[in-house]
């Protein structure tokens, strides 16, 4: 039920499947970068207002991911080579008018790339995580260390996959499904995309694999300078985050010159999937240069998804989300 398209763009030593939209758009390229355990999918929602908008639109299933190639060793998720991916998309993209947005470890991969420098931005959205110096700081205390517990568990050879992979992958459904407030965003047609897509061969080795990397690298990534952030930046924080406190994103602005911080009560990590019409406002407000709206002030009717067909979707699952 995936309703994007794709293209294959080689980059580096994989192929990356990619949807691209609206190519030539005037307002620039909108680069989108999806988490774990999530795919280019996840921005359904955002594509279209952005083309709307005038944005040309990529959006990879990032290595590992969908039909993206699967390198199989730990070392072929390091952060370098990640952001040399991002990189390589730009320059396959042939823009240098550059908006990019990352959830999860989208985001990750974001904040490192505005902080190395290693393309010109011109904006950064992230969408709940933390800016790596304050991620840095949290994990000292028993609070957020005890929410990160599944790093650690990650480290296991081949019993997380194995776990993962049982029944069909009915934990890639259970990781939205237990950790969303308004479940009904993701009913069996949304979450079996996931799903299959983990159960691709080598799929969940190369997406446990970004763990391994990051928990590998470490100590290396400890005596990073990070500077700060010039890229003006939207940060947008579901509140109801089960993996990341709200104190990950105290101090964000000690990092980042330019920055527009927004929450969303009663939204869980999945940001921009379980409310898309209240991260849909912020992020085009934002883009437009027009005042941001906090997100009570947002009161629209529901969207549809499209990867729910119309039958299926009925006047019961529209309502105002404010």
């Amino acid at each position: 039920m995936d309703p994007l398209t794709y293209r294959t763009v080689a980059v580096n030593d994989v192929e990356l499947q990619v949807s691209v939209t609206n190519e030539g758009g005037p307002a620039g390229l909108a680069l989108l970068l999806h988490g774990f355990p999530e795919l280019a999918f996840s921005w359904r929602h955002q594509i279209p207002e952005l083309v709307e908008a005038g944005y040309e639109v990529w959006a990879p299933n990032l290595r590992g991911y969908g039909e993206s190639s699967k390198p199989p060793k730990v070392s072929d998720y390091s952060i370098d080579r990640l952001l040399a991916d991002i990189a390589a998309l730009i320059d396959a993209s042939g823009r240098d008018d550059v908006t990019l947005v990352g959830h999860d470890w989208g985001a990750v991969q974001a904040w490192m790339f505005a902080i190395r420098r290693v393309r010109p931005l011109q904006r950064l959205v992230i969408m709940n995580v933390p800016h790596p110096a304050c991620m840095r700081r949290e994990l000292r205390s028993f609070r957020q260390l005890r929410k990160s517990w599944y790093v650690f568990f990650f480290q296991i050879p081949w019993l997380p996959e194995r776990l993962l992979c049982a029944r069909r992958a009915q934990a890639v459904a259970d990781s939205f499904e237990k950790m969303a407030v308004d479940t009904s965003r993701f009913p069996a047609a949304v979450t079996d995309v996931y799903r299959e897509a983990a159960l691709r061969p080598g799929a969940m080795r190369s997406m446990i694999n970004y763990y391994r990397s990051a928990f590998r690298g470490a100590r290396s990534s400890a005596r990073e300078e990070f500077g700060v952030i010039g890229t003006p930046t939207l940060m947008v924080w579901g509140l109801e985050d089960t993996a990341l406190s709200k104190e990950t994103t105290d101090g964000t602005d000690e990092h980042v010159a330019d920055l527009t911080l927004r929450y969303l009560p009663g939204v869980s990590h999945w940001v921009q999937q379980e409310a898309p019409e209240i991260v849909n406002a912020m992020l085009l407000a934002w883009l437009a240069g027009a005042p941001v709206p906090e997100a009570g002030d947002v009161v629209v009717e529901r969207l549809d998804d499209p990867a729910i067909p119309t039958a299926v979707g009925s006047a019961s699952q529209r309502s105002d989300v404010a």
